[in-house]
């Protein structure tokens, strides 16, 4: 599978995820790296829980989401068949969700702006309870996605760790669609550079392996595992 293939995969979850993990492999020994260093995130949005099992039998315990209702239909049952999982919040998170989204998920991917960052804070020091986070960088700076503009990133990265004391753990992107994904993924690169973030959330079905390359620690992958969505 190449980096642009964006076919929507094979009906064997199984046999898509020995290629897929033959990938990352390949694209780790290129550059040198240890494939226990890439985490593969199994992107199971808009798949039913039956389908989404196949992956959990084969042994993916990593899984990500986009709706904070949907997951909430979908794992509290595949979780007390599988208690070890770990769940991934990968689409924008709205205030009003927010108490469910630290119930359910293990990780929030998508910290994009002050207000959310503050209402994590006092969630946080209300109850006790917040999930690993990373900070969403819009490095396409596209109006139509969520995310911290570059220029914006190192003082709102400081705000969440400093001021607000969150369990900043990383940064992740998505790139324009219609653009050459490695200066983004580089971009990403330097900035969690700058500020100590071994984590970095980059890649999905058709660019993880140049992710990769450039250093992804976690890649979101869905269409080449689970093939075409059921919207």
């Amino acid at each position: 599978m190449s980096d642009n293939d964006l076919s929507p995969g094979k009906n064997d979850v199984a046999e898509n995820l020995a290629e897929i993990q033959g990938n990352i492999n390949t694209a780790c020994a290129a550059v040198k790296r240890d494939p226990a260093e890439v985490t593969l995130v199994c992107v199971s949005k808009n798949h039913e829980a039956d389908h989404v099992r196949k992956a959990l039998v084969d042994g993916r315990r990593v899984f990500g989401e986009n709706r904070v209702q949907e997951a909430a239909g979908k794992w509290p049952g595949l979780r007390a068949e599988f208690p070890d999982i770990e769940l991934h919040l990968i689409g924008p998170l709205q205030t009003n969700k927010l108490k469910d989204a630290v119930a359910l998920f293990d990780v929030i991917e998508t910290v994009d702006r002050p207000k959310l960052a503050n209402a994590l804070a006092k969630h946080r020091d209300n109850t006790g309870l917040c999930p690993d986070l990373f900070i969403q960088i819009n490095t396409g700076e596209e109006d139509q996605k969520t995310g911290i503009s570059p220029g914006d990133a190192d003082e709102f990265i400081r705000m969440c760790r400093d001021e607000l004391k969150l369990p900043i753990r990383g940064l992740m992107c998505i790139p324009p669609v219609d653009e050459e994904p490695a200066p983004h993924f580089a971009l990403l690169g330097k900035i969690a550079e700058r500020h100590g973030l071994k984590i970095k959330s980059m890649g999905m079905s058709g660019d993880y392996e140049a992710a990769i390359r450039l250093g992804a620690t976690h890649i979101r992958v869905g269409t080449a595992i689970f093939g075409s969505r059921g919207y």
